[in-house]
C-alpha cells in the first residue's frame, strides 16, 4: 500500500470509529505533513482520495472537513442497448451540426460540449514551454520530419505507454492533428468504400460522421453502460456482416463512460483477431482515472499488430494545440502514408512545446489534480440529478472521463429537451446523435467536466424541471 493510501485508509478508520465526526476539520496538509514527517504532495493525495470517496470536502479557504452522509444516487440502468443488428448506411451529420452549432455560445451552461473546461489546463506552463522551445526549435525539424512527427515527443509518448508496462516501438507512433485525424487516418488505412464497420451503440457521433464521410456501414453492437460491448453479439455480427474494421472506444466511453474489464479486452482483442478484423480504439479519456492506476487499454493484448491505438492530449492537457498520435501496429506504414497525402503534419511548435514540457515532468502532477476535480465535480452532478430529476432517471457511475449519460423516462423526447434547455441558456448532448439509427430518444449526455458552482447547480435544477414537465 502507497503512503497516501495508508494515510487515507487510518483517516477514513477514524471517520468510521467516530473519532473524527462530521463537521470536524481534519489538520492542514501543513500540519499533517510536519506531525506524520511526510511531503504536502503526499497529504494532498490523502485527501484528494478521501473527497473522491466522499468521506470528506473542501471548503474554499478553509481546508478540508468530514462529510456527511452520503447523499442519494440515481439508479443506473442495468440493461446493454439493443440496436437494429443491420448493416445500414449513415446520415446524421445534418443532425449533429444542428446541435453542435446551438451549443457553441459561450454564455450556455456547457452540459453538452465535448470538452473539460479549459480553466483545468495548466495553460501558463504550456505557454512557457512553448516560448522555450519555439526559441531552441532547430529550422531543419519543422520539415524532417513532418508525417511522422517530432522525435522526442514520439519518445516521450512512447515513454508513457513504457510506464504503463506496455513497448510500442517510436517508429510506430505517428503524430497527427489530435485524435480524431489519428482515428480517420486510421480508418482510411483499412477499409473502402461499401464496407461495414463495427461500432458501439450509443456511440461518438464523431465515428458515425468519419462512417458517413468515407461511404461506409455502420453495424452497432449492443453495449453494456458499465462494462462496454456485448462480446457475444460481437461474435454474431462478425459472421452476419464480415465486417472490415471495429472501432471502439474499451475505456470511459462516450457518451455512456463504460469502463471494458481487462478480461474482456484481452477476449475481445483475440475474437477480432481471429478473423483478421483490425480494432482502432478511441483512447482519449484513458488518463482521466478514477481508481489507483490506469485501465490498460486493448493495444496491451494485440499480438499480431492489429489495434490501432490513438490517443490525445486535447481531453487531459493541451485541447487548442490538436497534438494526438496513433500506433497502429502493422498498419503504420499505411497510416503515415495516408497522413502525407492528406493533414500531412502536426503543428511543429505545438508538438515541440508539449515534448517540452512532458520532458520538464510536471504532467502526472496536472493529471492527479485534474482527476481528483473530476472525480468530486462527478458526486456533486450525480447527487443534483438525485435532487431534481424525476423518478425513471437513470444515470450512468462511470470510473473515469467526463461524461455522465442518462435514461430519462420513456415519454422524454430528448430533441424537444435540448430545444427547450438552449431556451434556458442550457446546451445537452441528446442521444438520438450518437446512432446511425437516431435511437436513444429518451437519453442525453451530460459534460461534468465544467466547474460545480450556482450557476451548474441552477441549470440543472430548471432542467430537472424541463423533464418533470414532460413526463
Amino acid at each position: 500500500m502507497k503512503l497516501y493510501e495508508t494515510l487515507a485508509a487510518e483517516l477514513a478508520q477514524s471517520i468510521q470509529d467516530g473519532v473524527l465526526r462530521i463537521g470536524d476539520r481534519l489538520p492542514s496538509v501543513r500540519q499533517a505533513s510536519t506531525s506524520r514527517a511526510i511531503s504536502p504532495s503526499t497529504v494532498f493525495q490523502a485527501y484528494y482520495l478521501l473527497e473522491a470517496r466522499g468521506l470528506i470536502r473542501a471548503r474554499e479557504r478553509s481546508g478540508y472537513y468530514v462529510a456527511g452522509a452520503a447523499q442519494k444516487l440515481p439508479p443506473e440502468p442495468e440493461q446493454a442497448s439493443q440496436p437494429d443488428d443491420a448493416s445500414s448506411p449513415v446520415d446524421i451529420s445534418e443532425r449533429v451540426f444542428e446541435v453542435l452549432e446551438s451549443a457553441r455560445m459561450r454564455d450556455l451552461v456547457p452540459f453538452g460540449s465535448a470538452f473539460p473546461s479549459p480553466l483545468l489546463f495548466p495553460m501558463a506552463r504550456l505557454a512557457r514551454a512553448m516560448a522555450s522551445s519555439v526559441q531552441q526549435l532547430d529550422p531543419w525539424s519543422t520539415v524532417d520530419d513532418l508525417t511522422p512527427g517530432n522525435p522526442q515527443l514520439r519518445r516521450q509518448i512512447a515513454l508513457r505507454y513504457l510506464a504503463d508496462g506496455m513497448h510500442i516501438h517510436t517508429d510506430e507512433i505517428v503524430i497527427t492533428n489530435g485524435a480524431l485525424d489519428a482515428l480517420n487516418l486510421c480508418l482510411t488505412a483499412v477499409t473502402r468504400p461499401g464496407d461495414a464497420v463495427l461500432v458501439e451503440s450509443p456511440t461518438f457521433y464523431a465515428a458515425l460522421q468519419a462512417l458517413e464521410r468515407n461511404g461506409l456501414h455502420a453495424i452497432e453492437v449492443p453495449t453494456h453502460p458499465r462494462e462496454g460491448m456485448d462480446l457475444a453479439a460481437l461474435a454474431r455480427a462478425i459472421e452476419r456482416h464480415q465486417p472490415k474494421a471495429c472501432w471502439l472506444m474499451t475505456t470511459f466511453q462516450n457518451p455512456l463512460g463504460s469502463l471494458m474489464p481487462d478480461e474482456k479486452k484481452r477476449d475481445l482483442v483475440a475474437l477480432l483477431a481471429q478473423h483478421e478484423i483490425p480494432l482502432i480504439e478511441d483512447d482519449v479519456y484513458g488518463e482521466l482515472y478514477f481508481d489507483d492506476k490506469r485501465p490498460m487499454p486493448a493495444k496491451a493484448y494485440d499480438s499480431k499488430g492489429l489495434v490501432m491505438h490513438c490517443s490525445s492530449f486535447s481531453k487531459c492537457l493541451a485541447p487548442g494545440y490538436r497534438v494526438g498520435w496513433a500506433a497502429p501496429g502493422r498498419f503504420t506504414r499505411a497510416v503515415a502514408r495516408h497522413k502525407l497525402t492528406t493533414t500531412l503534419a502536426a503543428s511543429a511548435p505545438a508538438q515541440a512545446s508539449l515534448a517540452t514540457y512532458l520532458e520538464k515532468g510536471g504532467y502526472d502532477k496536472h493529471l492527479r489534480q485534474l482527476r481528483h476535480t473530476l472525480s468530486v465535480q462527478q458526486t456533486f452532478f450525480m447527487e443534483a440529478i438525485a435532487r431534481y430529476f424525476p423518478p425513471g432517471t437513470q444515470a450512468t457511475r462511470p470510473k473515469g472521463g467526463y461524461f455522465l449519460w442518462l435514461e430519462l423516462p420513456t415519454a422524454i423526447n430528448a430533441l424537444e429537451l435540448h430545444r427547450q434547455a438552449l431556451a434556458q441558456g442550457i446546451s445537452i448532448a441528446p442521444g438520438p446523435i450518437f446512432s446511425a439509427h437516431h435511437g436513444f430518444s429518451n437519453c442525453i449526455r451530460l459534460n461534468y467536466g465544467h466547474a460545480w458552482d450556482e450557476r451548474s447547480e441552477t441549470a440543472l435544477a430548471t432542467l430537472g424541471a424541463l423533464v418533470q414537465k414532460m413526463a
